[in-house]
Formats: C-alpha cells, sequence, structure tokens
C-alpha cells in the first residue's frame, strides 16, 4: 500500500507540470549525503512516520461479488494508517527553493483527497478515499528540529504531508456457486416390506426423469395416471394449478360443529 501512495503522489505532481521545467521528483531522504550529491533542482517526498489510525479499525468481513452478482470472496475489514512525509525543496539559491516549494503547496492543496484516477493496485481494487492534509497542524511525531538532527542537516523549511490510506484485509475465496438443483430419493427402511404406498406429483409439461430407464418393463410407464407404488395418481384432468390435485371437501367428525352453520355433521 505504501508504494501505491508513492505513485499517487507522484502522479499528482507531474500532472500539476512540477517535472516539465528539469525537476526532479525523489523519495530518498535529505541527508546530508544526499545534498552533497545533488545537482539538479529536487522535490524531496521523505517518507518518515507511518501509524495506524484504530479510530477506524473494524471487525468482521466483507463480501466480494462479480459482475453477475455472485459472492467470490470473503475480505476482512482494511485497516488505516497514517502516512506522515516532509516534502523539501532543494536548489541552488533559496529562492528558487521557495518558488518551487509555493507550486508543490499549490498541488498538495488543491484536493483534499487523492483522486482515483491516481489511485493503483490495491487502493483502486478497495475504492475507498484517500485523504490528503497538506502544512496541517500536528501534536503528534517529531517536531522539525528533532527530525532535521536525526538527518543530519541544517534546518530547511519544508511541508509536513499526511496521508491516510487503507490497507486491504485478507481475502478468502469462497466454493463455486451451485448451478444443479437438489434431488432427494426415498428409500425403504431396512428390514421394510417395502416403500409405502404414496402419490407422485407431476408438473404439467416435466418430463419423468425416470421414465427412459423403466421403459415398458415399468407397469406404470404405460399408464399416466399410475405411480411407483400402484396408486394412481389424478388424471391430467382433475389437477389443479401447478400440477396440484384439486382441494377435495372434507368431511367433519361425528359430533363436531360445522364452521359458519349450526347443527352437528353427520
Amino acid at each position: 500500500m505504501i508504494h501505491e501512495v508513492d505513485e499517487g503522489l507522484r502522479l499528482l505532481m507531474v500532472e500539476a507540470g512540477l517535472q516539465e521545467s528539469g525537476v526532479e521528483l525523489v523519495f530518498d531522504a535529505p541527508t546530508k549525503d544526499w545534498a552533497a550529491r545533488r545537482n539538479a533542482p529536487t522535490i524531496s517526498v521523505f517518507l518518515h512516520g507511518i501509524r495506524e489510525d484504530t479510530d477506524r479499525r473494524r471487525t468482521g468481513t466483507a463480501e466480494e461479488y462479480d459482475d453477475r452478482g455472485i459472492v467470490i470472496g470473503r475480505r476482512t475489514q482494511p485497516r488505516w494508517f497514517e502516512l506522515t512525509y516532509l516534502v523539501t525543496a532543494w536548489t541552488n539559491r533559496p529562492q528558487d527553493e521557495h518558488r518551487l516549494l509555493s507550486e508543490v503547496l499549490r498541488c498538495l492543496v488543491r484536493s483534499d483527497v487523492l483522486p482515483v484516477r491516481m489511485r493503483t493496485g490495491s487502493l483502486a481494487e478497495l475504492g475507498l478515499t484517500v485523504e490528503i492534509e497538506a502544512a496541517g497542524r500536528s501534536a503528534d511525531g517529531p517536531s522539525a528540529s528533532d527530525l532535521w538532527s536525526a538527518l543530519g542537516g541544517e534546518l530547511k523549511a519544508g511541508i509536513d504531508l499526511r496521508v491516510w490510506a487503507p490497507l486491504a484485509g485478507e481475502r478468502t475465496p469462497v466454493g463455486p456457486p451451485v448451478t444443479e438443483g437438489l434431488v432427494v430419493r426415498a428409500a425403504p427402511a431396512p428390514g421394510g416390506d417395502g416403500a409405502a404406498p404414496g402419490r407422485r406429483l407431476r408438473y404439467h409439461g416435466a418430463s419423468d426423469p425416470e421414465a427412459s430407464d423403466l421403459g415398458a418393463s415399468d407397469p406404470g410407464a404405460s399408464d399416466p395416471g399410475a405411480s411407483d407404488s400402484g396408486v394412481s395418481d389424478p388424471s391430467a384432468s382433475d389437477l389443479g394449478g401447478h400440477g396440484f390435485a384439486p382441494e377435495r371437501e372434507r368431511r367433519s367428525p361425528p359430533g363436531r360443529r360445522r364452521r359458519g352453520g349450526g347443527g352437528t355433521a353427520r
């Protein structure tokens, strides 16, 4: 993720035209030895701090879908990190450095987020906002004097740049989607005399998958109203909607009063 943020910042400054006049853009630490080897106008974007934003930490997983809306994987929630950069300009004259640093500042404050077209890799895949803050107030982190002392150089004007970027969670692929229906078959219980009599539900326009295997040897094959158990199915004319037999009138048991009427059922 860090290298993707670096690339996004580089694209941001290139689009602003900061490299058109021969200015180099590097991510090296501006140490004393590095400054001595420099021989061209340079912008240094030095990463010196990485800290997790624990307020954004979440638990659980999120599902990933393909173009057809099918779940193809699950990923743990991303972790957010704050990356802190020191941006400095290097030329032979302080006035030129200030002019170059002003152009960099104009570029960085143009937007509070890294544009979508400049996000690559996992930053583009996650589709989450990458926030940018330039020259803001921060009580955390080392002071400018401590930072330059650690680099072994003299105190120099620079821009404190902070970027909040997500680190993608671990992805777990899922199995392929179910493409075949569930088939349930009944069998006689062990030690039984055979399957209990029953009816087979038939749908209009649906073929019997076992009809071709039974052929003429099945007595019910020639009789569309016969079932495997020898109990006749309702005829096609008696079938109700969706292939079910029509509702039959049910007689009440003796001594029970019919609903909605007086008297006792006989």
